[in-house]
């Protein structure tokens, strides 16, 4: 295998679809599912050019000095190798010390991956890996529902199927707290059914899940309707749902409304700034013709006073998520 020079730092700041092999890359950020991703990616790259690649992992909490020499230390057969060191936002003083030395002067013929799970630990050998030019490929949580919504497509995108908009509002609603969970349902659909994946597929698999979300609930305390809201809260908590995440999807639905309502005034904020999907400002606009800024306000200080009791500050979480809906039924319209 022919060796490989260090990228530029031009190369930072990659996402996991785009990552090539190189002598040392860097992957950064409390995200699994996308670290794992990068990583697999890379040791598919190296294994394409070579099948015989070989892999060797090590764990960076229990690293020991010279571990890494060894790793890099050329196979017995001469095949090319990848050398993974997970966990190395919980690395030992030894891991540190060995690779700011190896980042100096990396193996062209070896690959070494380290994955660092984000945090402060480790910041020298950080800066020593950035400073050789290593690609970074950053894993952040996904936290928006505009980029769960756009991790959905890029899925089926890369299966060469299509999914309807629609489809992918349901989803997300269903599965987006959880990256995992998401990845995993994209790849059932795909697998297990044909053409294009519409909301009636999407009901089919995860109808159950939808209804009984914290959205859903949400949409409609918002809408209003008080009895279905607290029937679906009901429901939610009998199988097992917690009124963290509830009241958490009361938040996002009444930020969302409060963030488009500032869109109205003169100088207000942009749709690009508000960081939500075009669906998801259409939809809170038609929302918010129900709504007066007593009754979003209102509605906001109830959900706020919930989020401190579900978290410890009271006796009853599940009392206290009743109520926020409750409130936040009765204030609409009001």
């Amino acid at each position: 295998m022919p060796p490989r020079s260090a990228p530029s730092s031009a190369a930072q700041g990659l996402d996991w679809r785009s990552v090539e092999p190189a002598p040392l890359v860097l992957v950064q950020g409390t995200e699994g599912l996308l670290a794992d991703r990068a990583v697999a990616r890379v040791v598919e790259r190296l294994r394409e050019n070579d099948p015989e690649t070989e892999r060797v992992d090590l764990e960076a909490a229990t690293y020991e000095a010279g571990m890494l020499s060894v790793a890099t230390s050329p196979s017995l057969f001469g095949e090319a190798k990848v050398v993974i060191l997970r966990g190395a936002e919980a690395c030992s003083d030894a891991f540190v010390t060995d690779m700011v030395a190896y980042a100096e002067a990396p193996d062209p013929g070896t690959t070494v991956v380290v994955v660092h799970g984000g945090g402060q630990r480790g910041k020298k050998m950080l800066d020593a890996i950035r400073r050789s030019g290593a690609p970074v490929v950053a894993c952040e949580p996904v936290k928006k529902d505009a980029d769960r919504a756009a991790f959905v497509l890029a899925e089926f995108r890369a299966a060469s199927r299509r999914i309807d908009q629609a489809a992918v509002r349901a989803l997300v609603e269903a599965l987006g707290n959880d990256l995992r969970e998401l990845a995993s349902a994209c790849s059932q659909l795909v697998t297990d059914t044909t053409g294009s994946v519409t909301v009636a597929v999407v009901d089919r698999y995860y109808g159950g899940r939808v209804e009984a979300t914290g959205f859903r609930v949400a949409d409609e305390a918002v809408a209003g309707n008080t009895g279905e809201a607290v029937a679906l809260l009901r429901h939610a908590l009998d199988t097992g749902a917690d009124p963290v995440p509830l009241v958490a999807a009361l938040a996002m639905k009444l930020r969302a409304l409060a963030k488009v309502a500032a869109m109205r005034g003169s100088g207000g904020p942009s749709a690009k700034e508000l960081g939500l999907a075009p669906w998801q400002i259409d939809r809170a606009k038609r929302e918010l013709n129900r709504w007066t800024p007593e009754g979003l306000a209102a509605a906001i200080l109830a959900v706020a006073q919930a989020d401190e009791e579900v978290k410890g500050g009271g006796r009853d979480p599940v009392f206290a998520v009743e109520r926020a809906v409750l409130t936040v039924a009765r204030s609409s319209g009001r």
